[in-house]
């Protein structure tokens, strides 16, 4: 037992420095994935809901891609696929440069992609349970179909699409495990790395399954709070 926690105490004897800083990053990435998912996902919805046929087949191809291909490979290609494009691209233009895309931003990229062909799904859903007679009104009041967007359909489309945003988030969450194959020293990478070099697998890999359980606690209730908020105007019945 104590020389358990004198692997997991601060300092030069232990590791708990290094594990700390791979929760700060992984927890970094998918705060930062989020956002650009998020946003990308609604286009991407309006771009499904559209009356406009091209608008609709290149949603549905992006999110038939992006469904379709491993997580793991969509990382691949967009980590080594974007050095080899700038590369060839600098090459056509007569200059000889090796160039390396950093992991961190490589990997929020991969997420969001991934993130956004899902979330679109569930704000399309929201979309199909507004009722038509909400944008109705919003015209007759003298709305433009922005505001009408913004100010009518917005606030009930988040409350529909919460439920199922909060599990993509939570999926979010352990799929950043997935940049330790490409340098980001995240949490499954440090502990991977005090595994192999104090021989205690059981022990880092636990802790590591520890932290993640924590956290999906802490974003269960955060988003179990943010769900009741959202309903703060409803009529109870």
């Amino acid at each position: 037992m104590n020389e358990a926690l004198t692997l997991l105490s601060f300092g030069d004897q232990g590791w708990g420095d290094t594990i700390a800083f791979g929760v700060l990053v992984t927890v970094s990435l998918a705060i930062a994935t989020l956002p650009f998912g998020l946003i990308l996902g609604f286009l991407i919805a309006l771009a499904k809901n559209s009356s406009e046929p091209s608008l609709k087949l290149a949603a549905n191809i992006y999110t038939t891609i992006f469904r379709g291909l491993p997580e793991l490979l969509t990382l691949f290609l967009v980590y080594f696929g974007v050095q080899i494009g700038l590369q060839q691209g600098l090459k056509l233009l007569g200059f000889e440069t090796y160039i390396e895309v950093n992991s961190f931003v490589a990997g929020m990229v991969a997420l969001a992609l991934v993130f956004s062909s899902y979330a679109s799904e569930a704000f399309l859903s929201a979309f199909k349970g507004i009722p038509q007679g909400q944008y109705e009104g919003g015209y007759a009041l003298g709305l433009s179909k922005y505001q009408t967007l913004t100010l009518v359909v917005l606030p009930q489309l988040i409350r529909l699409a919460l439920p199922a945003l909060g599990n993509l988030w939570l999926i979010l969450l352990k799929e950043t495990s997935l940049v330790s194959v490409i340098g980001l020293s995240d949490l499954i990478r440090e502990s991977g790395i005090a595994a192999r070099v104090t021989k205690e697998p059981f022990l880092f890999f636990g802790i590591a399954c520890l932290i993640y359980l924590v956290l999906a606690i802490i974003s269960s209730t955060g988003l179990a709070r943010i769900e009741r908020w959202s309903k703060r105007g409803d009529v109870s019945r």
